[in-house]
């Protein structure tokens, strides 16, 4: 049996597709994706130009766990996007609404490339969860069940986007 992987997308698909913009928006680039297992492949290159890394911590630079996170719940995004057919054109969101089991096994800091390994575990209407796992050369660097809810965008009209 073979398996069905979609093209990579770079970061200017991405912007097409996430709503999230510098300095929050934490993949650059998705290098796989599997439609049957519903998985998802993506990557961050970590540099010392990260705008956290000045406070994070001054002469020890490391990644926040909580970006980390984040950036995995963006990899999520991107997956759930690709499952819908859904874009952030489209005035919806997907927000972060949970987190189970979440755990980090080592510092990430600039030269590293964070690799995500995203699974959709369950869709229930407006519900996603997913199994994710961001590694480093291999090594587990963190890991947590994911929960998120797809809802519509209520964007300020006097805010600069």
């Amino acid at each position: 049996m073979t398996t069905t992987t979609t093209p990579t997308f770079d970061i200017c698909q991405i912007l097409k597709l996430l709503p999230h913009r510098y300095p929050f928006l934490l993949v650059d680039r998705v290098t796989a994706i599997d439609a049957e297992k519903m998985t998802l492949t993506a990557i961050k290159n970590v540099t010392f130009n990260e705008p956290f890394f000045p406070g994070h911590f001054p002469g020890l630079p490391t990644m926040p766990g909580v970006l980390q996170i984040e950036a995995l719940a963006q990899a999520c995004g991107l997956l759930a996007i690709h499952k819908s057919g859904l874009s952030a054109k489209d005035g919806l969101v997907l927000y972060f609404a949970g987190i189970d089991n979440c755990r980090f096994k080592r510092p990430v800091t600039p030269g590293d490339t964070l690799t995500f390994h995203v699974e959709l575990e369950k869709h229930k209407r407006d519900i996603w969860k997913f199994r994710t796992r961001a590694t480093v050369d291999g090594e587990l660097a963190s890991e947590a069940e994911i929960m998120c809810v797809l809802r519509t965008a209520k964007y300020d009209e006097g805010v600069e986007s």
